[in-house]
């Protein structure tokens, strides 16, 4: 991305819809700048929830700060790819529609040359340089670091500075976050364990199954596709009599033999660690004796293994 196109997320989260016309009146929380999340979530129902997947209403999610490359507009919206969600709908990243309220041009900002501040709690509240609350931010949100402090550091934020809380973040000397293991990745996917499945979602407000997958390999130094159909072409094929930890699994209708549906990410002992469906929470279950067992069609490494 040319530096002068540079357009960063500048609400928490950004919901990135189909098309600009997607939302729904009751949509309206998610799509105004400052976006409530809480308030958008508590204002579906389940039938309106579900809709977000059934009438393809929502591609995916970006967190504040995150840098996106604009190629087109209609009225008071922007679509845009997102880089850092590899995809096979764009070689680019990712495509969807936001409202360009959402969003902040911004020519200076050098995430790419560190060190970056990233939220290593689910969530980290952000504050003024008054001390006064500002916004809270969703784990994996990445911001250039101007100064460490005592028990603070100071961030650059699309229009401006902030600062967050040493103990909610993890400063690293480039936006290179340090490489985990498999073990590392469930780890990180436990912190989230009883929060609900929100489809297209890739925050800690709530993640689809390859969302959560996408993150917790993020979190570990790891960029791999957005979706699950995408993650299941690429990474290292694993035997499924030969997993470990922190593989992915993936899932597909007939059995296996149809058009993959579903990741989750294997736990140990038979059990794997995913986002559900829309009504259920992150968990962790047993394959054994579930529609899971009969749909496991494949499985794959992303993280290296130190005995390879």
């Amino acid at each position: 991305m040319e530096s002068n196109n540079i357009w960063l997320v500048n609400v928490p989260v950004a919901t990135v819809w189909t098309s600009y016309d997607s939302p729904r009146q009751l949509d309206e929380p998610a799509i105004t700048n400052p976006a409530d999340m809480e308030a958008w979530l508590k204002g579906m129902t389940h039938e309106a929830q579900l809709g977000l997947c059934n009438d393809n209403l929502v591609q995916t999610q970006v967190l504040f700060g995150q840098p996106l490359l604009i190629i087109d507009e209609k009225d008071d919206w922007a679509k845009v790819l997102i880089p850092g969600q590899p995809s096979s709908k764009d070689e680019r990243g990712y495509p969807g529609w936001l409202p360009k309220i959402q969003l902040l041009q911004q020519s200076e900002w050098y995430v790419k040359e560190g060190p970056v501040a990233v939220v290593t709690s689910t969530k980290a509240e952000l504050y003024h340089e008054d001390d006064k609350l500002m916004l809270e931010l969703s784990f994996l949100t990445a911001l250039p670091v101007i100064e460490e402090l005592d028990d603070q550091v100071r961030v650059k934020i699309p229009s401006g500075t902030g600062r967050l809380k040493m103990k909610d973040i993890t400063v690293y000397p480039s936006p290179n976050i340090r490489k985990g293991d498999g073990a590392d990745i469930v780890s990180a996917g436990e912190k989230f364990i009883g929060l609900p499945y929100l489809w297209g979602g890739m925050s800690s407000f709530g993640y689809d199954c390859s969302g959560f997958s996408h993150s917790m390999y993020k979190a570990n130094g790891c960029t791999i596709p957005r979706d699950a159909h995408d993650q299941a072409q690429a990474g290292k094929e694993v035997d499924l009599n030969s997993l470990k930890p922190g593989d992915l699994l993936f899932f597909a209708y007939k059995e296996g033999k149809g058009r993959i549906h579903h990741v989750a990410i294997y736990y140990g002992n038979g059990k794997m660690l995913h986002s559900p469906n829309t009504g259920k929470t992150i968990e962790i279950i047993s394959l054994e004796g579930t529609i899971y067992e009969k749909e496991l069609c494949a499985a794959r490494r992303y993280w290296q293994d130190a005995e390879e």
